[in-house]
């Protein structure tokens, strides 16, 4: 039985329903808490496996590529099918998997505002008002569907802090 639906607006109420019901019939599955959004919201991560090799992804960082997190809730889900009927997944034993790599999945970085662009959040409510006053300084950008901020108007995908500079394989990156 799939969990994940992949045929519906993907707002944040279902991606924690997801997450829950995920949590519980998979028990070695690893949910974790790292923060809240604004509107004060739960920010989480799926950790899977316990090796030593790390990768992190994270997804819906724009509120109107909300889509992208359908993408990794289904690859959580599809992962944890794969582990306990021990099988594999593209090609790769995820058991293997498992043992020799840590997974860190953050499916939902921004969600008020994929609330806000799927159309979940309440118009009526301030930060939709607010939202809306902002969006009328871009009229070529549908509001609320093509809304890809933070619900302040802030691009979480430029607020990376980063340095300029030249980075060699291996090496740190340094400013310049």
């Amino acid at each position: 039985m799939n969990i994940v639906p992949t045929n519906t607006n993907y707002t944040y109420t279902l991606m924690v329903q997801n997450l829950n019901t995920l949590v519980r019939k998979y028990t070695f599955l690893n949910l974790q808490t790292v923060g809240n959004s604004v509107m004060g919201k739960d920010i989480y991560v799926v950790k899977l496996g316990i090796g030593p090799n790390r990768v992190f992804y994270s997804s819906s960082i724009h509120a109107n590529e909300w889509i992208t997190s359908i993408l990794l809730m289904k690859f959580i889900e599809d992962y944890c099918q794969a582990y306990v009927s021990d099988t594999t997944l593209y090609g790769y034993s995820i058991r293997k998997l498992f043992r020799s790599s840590t997974i860190y999945l953050m499916p939902m970085v921004n969600p008020d505002g994929v609330d806000l662009a799927t159309g979940s959040m309440d118009s009526n409510s301030a930060y939709f008002k607010n939202a809306r006053t902002i969006a009328t300084q871009f009229p070529d950008i549908p509001f609320p569907s093509g809304w890809k901020a933070n619900i302040t108007g802030v691009d979480l995908n430029l607020q990376f802090p980063a340095r300029v500079g030249i980075c060699k394989a291996n090496q740190v990156c340094t400013g310049v």
